[in-house]
C-alpha cells in the first residue's frame, strides 16, 4: 500500500520525518497543508476532543474509525498511537490486523500495564509490564503484520516512571531484541538533558523516535546533531491550539456582545468551504444533477 511504503521512503529520503499530532480529519488536513510529514493519530488528542482523560477511556474502536477518517482526507502515512495495545499480545494481534487493514503506517505500542495513565500528568501511576510480556507484545505483533512496511514501534516509558537512564537503555535493547522496527522513549523533563543523555548511550540500530512536549527546547538543530533519531513528533499541539483558540474567540464574543470584532480574526466561511473542498461538489453538481 502507498501509504506504508511513504513512510518508510520518508525515513529513508529525510534525516528527520516531523510529524504532526491530528485528532480529525479536519486537523489532518491542516497538518498536511502545512507541510508535516507524517501524522500522530493521538490518542491524548483523541481522549481530549472527547472530553476523557487519557487513560484507556477510548475504545479501540474509536481510535480505528478516525484513524480511517484521517486517512481518507489526507496522503500523510499515519503512526497510530495505540497505547498498550488494548489489552495482552492477544489484543496486539487484532489490533494489528485492524490497523494495518485501516491504512496506518505504522503503530506505537507501550510498556505500560492497561489501563494506562497519560505520561505527564503530575504523579499519575506509571506501571510498566514485565519487560517479557512486554517482548512478547512485540513479537505478537510483528507476527501478525502482513507487509513489512507496516511499522512496529516499541515505546518504553522507563524514563516516565523514574526508573532511570539504565532501566530505559535496558528495555530498549530488549525491545530491539524482540524485532521493533524503532523505540520511541518519552520523558518529561522539562530541559532535553535526560533525553540526550539517552540518545548519547544508545548503542542500538534501531532508530529512535522523541515526542519532546516536556522539553521543548529540543529543537530540530539539537535532534539533528544527535543523529540517532530518525523521528519527532509534536505530539499535543493540535488539540492546544485548538482550545487556546476557541477559549479567546469565546471569550471575546461575550465581552464585545456580539461576533463583529472576532470575525474579522478568525478565517472566512469561504475558507471552510475549500477545506471542505465545496468547489468539487458545486462542479459535480453542474456535471451529474438534472
Amino acid at each position: 500500500m502507498a501509504k506504508l511504503s511513504a513512510l518508510r521512503d520518508a525515513l529513508e529520503q529525510k534525516s528527520l520525518v516531523r510529524t504532526m499530532a491530528a485528532h480529525s480529519p479536519l486537523s489532518a488536513v491542516l497538518a498536511e497543508e502545512a507541510g508535516f510529514d507524517a501524522l500522530w493519530a493521538s490518542g491524548f488528542e483523541l481522549s481530549a476532543l472527547y472530553g476523557l482523560a487519557d487513560v484507556s477511556l477510548i475504545s479501540m474502536t474509536q481510535h480505528l474509525a478516525m484513524v480511517r477518517a484521517m486517512g481518507e482526507q489526507s496522503s500523510l502515512p499515519i503512526i497510530a498511537d495505540i497505547d498498550t495495545g488494548f489489552g495482552n499480545a492477544i489484543n496486539v494481534i487484532y489490533a494489528i490486523q485492524q490497523y494495518e487493514r485501516a491504512g496506518a503506517a505504522a503503530v506505537v505500542i507501550e510498556d505500560k500495564t492497561f489501563p494506562k495513565v497519560t505520561s505527564l500528568v503530575a504523579d499519575g501511576r506509571q506501571d510498566l509490564l514485565r519487560l517479557e510480556e512486554f517482548q512478547g507484545k512485540i513479537r505478537a505483533a510483528l507476527a501478525t503484520r502482513s507487509d513489512p512496511d507496516f511499522l512496529v514501534i516499541a515505546r518504553t516509558e522507563a524514563l516516565i516512571a523514574g526508573l532511570g537512564e539504565e532501566e530505559a537503555l535496558k528495555r530498549a535493547a530488549a525491545y530491539e531484541a524482540a524485532g521493533a522496527d524503532m523505540i520511541l522513549v518519552h520523558s518529561k523533563q522539562k530541559t532535553p538533558d535526560e533525553m540526550e543523555s539517552f540518545v548519547r548511550a544508545w548503542s542500538g540500530k534501531a532508530p529512535i523516535v522523541i515526542v519532546p512536549t516536556a522539553y521543548p527546547e529540543m529543537n530540530e538543530e539539537r535532534i539533528k546533531a544527535l543523529g540517532k533519531i530518525a523521528i519527532v513528533i509534536y505530539g499535543n499541539h493540535a488539540i492546544r491550539a485548538s482550545i487556546t483558540a476557541m477559549k479567546d474567540a469565546f471569550a471575546r464574543i461575550l465581552k464585545d456582545r456580539g461576533i463583529h470584532n472576532v470575525n474579522r480574526d478568525i478565517v472566512s466561511v469561504e475558507e471552510v468551504f475549500r477545506l471542505q473542498k465545496m468547489d468539487q461538489v458545486k462542479a459535480d453538481e453542474k456535471r451529474f444533477l438534472a
